[in-house]
């Protein structure tokens, strides 16, 4: 009875908290949706195709993640702050605190990516689409976003020196990269569709394809994770053996046959421990002080809200670049500009 009961309260206490998740990123990726419509009646204006002035969100920057790994590089050798996608590094660096040390917060409770995600991975499971890889094909999958990231790291780390990044900052396309993004998603290509398909569709079958085997943001988050100190631990005396932690780990990890998950695929969503069953079996420490269950996703919006009132104060949140000059050069993106 005792281990009914348990397993009855480890389920509400896990409903509670994907429920508080989904709340959490769907607020999220409702703001982007806003922010992008807001920036797409911006666009029209700067581009002189309405009238009506509507001010540029910087919260789109959050979506050039390869402009603010070079602003960040520029940063390491001159200190000096990104002044034209300033918006775009402050969310970068909230991301790199949250991977430092909060796991991989950042996938797990605001990317609206990892929303859309769960959401297909929902869905083929419902379709009874969904499968978990074999060892042999997950393993040089997982392979794939580090590859990704080396080649980035590469490119962007190890070849460009200050004169570079400086030029591609002041680059016709650094300036309207935000620009080409929107045209991006309100005109893609046939060959975009078909990514994008091809896309969706490995990720009704395999779950998180993107996140788990593709993001090169969430691959450097990673292994940020593996210095950190927060973690899951498990408590072998105290195991049902249920694996409820498994079937609900947006990673597929295999929760229930470790004492301490410190896996860099691991996204700190904490419902593997929110699901278990038997009380104190899985818990979250820092170090090895345990952390209350809202600790970690109170902690990630923390930080995240914390880069963002700093950036406003500081004057690093606006671009710098003068609106007269936005206009010419939007007007330019959308009639096309090449990659530097």
């Amino acid at each position: 009875m005792d281990k009914l009961l348990a397993m009855v309260n480890g389920w509400r206490q896990g409903r509670g908290m994907h429920r508080l998740r989904r709340t959490v990123q769907g607020g999220f990726a409702l703001f982007c949706l806003w922010a992008g419509y807001r920036f797409y009646l911006f666009s029209r204006w700067a581009a002189g195709r309405s009238p009506a002035y509507v001010p540029r969100p910087p919260s789109v920057e959050a979506f050039l993640p390869i402009s603010a790994l070079v602003s960040l590089k520029r940063l390491v050798l001159t200190g000096r702050f990104d002044p034209i996608h300033p918006a775009g590094l402050t969310i970068f660096l909230a991301a790199l605190a949250m991977g430092l040390l909060l796991r991989k917060g950042f996938c797990g409770w605001i990317c609206p990516v990892g929303l859309l995600s769960d959401i297909l991975a929902a869905a083929g499971r419902r379709l009874r689409l969904l499968r978990q890889p074999p060892a042999w094909l997950a393993h040089p999958l997982l392979a794939l976003k580090y590859l990704l990231l080396a080649l980035f790291a590469f490119a962007i780390l190890a070849r460009m020196d200050l004169a570079a990044i400086e030029s591609f900052q002041l680059s016709p396309y650094n300036l309207v990269v935000d620009a080409r993004m929107l045209a991006f998603f309100l005109a893609p290509s046939a060959a975009s569709l078909w990514v994008m398909g091809g896309l969706v569709g490995a990720s009704l079958l395999l779950r998180s394809f993107w996140c788990r085997f593709l993001c090169p943001y969430g691959a450097l988050l990673g292994l940020l994770a593996l210095a950190g100190p927060v973690a899951v631990h498990r408590n072998p005396g105290k195991c049902l053996d249920c694996r409820k932690c498994e079937r609900v780990c947006p990673a597929a990890l295999p929760v229930s046959r470790k004492e301490t998950v410190r896996s860099p695929e691991c996204i700190g969503c904490t419902e593997c421990v929110a699901a278990c069953p038997a009380p104190d079996c899985l818990t979250v420490k820092a170090g090895r002080r345990p952390l209350p269950p809202l600790a970690l996703p109170l902690a990630v919006l923390g930080v995240f809200f914390a880069f963002w009132v700093w950036a406003v104060l500081s004057g690093h949140w606006q671009t710098q670049v003068p609106l007269p000059l936005l206009q010419k050069i939007y007007a330019l993106a959308l009639t096309g500009v090449a990659h530097p």
